[in-house]
């Protein structure tokens, strides 16, 4: 379905999860198997690079819940509306690499641009009923939207499991990638985490991230 807004030419992806990684991004914007999977990627149409990825905070949550069947353990989740601060990381990208981006997420075939219509009036948009089905905008930068995608129900209603040590120490080294927060307040980020919390603690994050 076309974009209803024949200007949205760029967008940011705002990565959460094991894509704030760039080289694991890559997998799903050049085609591959990202390391450890078990799935190819078919990739963009375009195939470049982001243009820039930058370090944001956004009002919300980050939360661990449902099982991940290549990391197991918990998967990374957002709600915006929930109290809290979420680290991630920005991709400058265009609107059809964002459009293939979140179709392979929702394990659809890439190649057509997304209506992002309600998602940047309302703040959120749902696609689907899946895991990675449910456009969220929670404001801009430079201009431009901020995008990711997330599940349909709120952290309230989620049924939390705790993440695997393989993969929160990805996220870990996403967020170090940034520069933008040191080891330490990473590890404590990622340990406080609902989900993560009770079951990780900031040292053992960090001894993780230290490997």
């Amino acid at each position: 379905m076309p974009s209803t807004d024949p200007g949205l030419e760029r967008v940011w992806y705002v990565s959460y999860g094991s894509n704030m990684h760039l080289d694991r991004l890559m997998a799903y914007i050049a085609g591959g198997r990202p390391p450890g999977s078990s799935r190819d990627h078919p990739g963009c149409r375009d195939r470049r690079p982001p243009e820039v990825s930058r370090a944001v905070e956004l009002p919300g949550a980050l939360y661990f819940a449902t099982e991940s069947a290549l990391w197991t353990g918990g998967r990374a989740f957002y709600d915006p509306d929930a109290e809290g601060l979420l680290y991630a990381r920005a991709h400058l990208v265009t609107l059809g690499q964002f459009s293939d981006i979140a179709a392979q997420e929702m394990y659809r075939g890439p190649g057509a641009d997304l209506d992002l219509t309600a998602a940047v009036r309302d703040g959120r948009a749902r696609l689907g009923d899946g895991r990675y089905e449910t456009l969220v905008c929670p404001g801009l930068l430079d201009g431009l939207p901020l995008l990711t995608f997330t599940a349909p129900w709120r952290l309230a209603d989620a049924v939390l499991n705790p993440p695997a040590g393989a993969y929160l120490r990805h996220l870990g080294a996403g967020l170090l990638e940034t520069a933008a927060w040191g080891e330490a307040a990473v590890s404590a980020y990622l340990a406080a985490r609902p989900g993560a919390l009770g079951h990780w603690t900031a040292g053992q994050v960090t001894r993780l991230l230290t490997r």
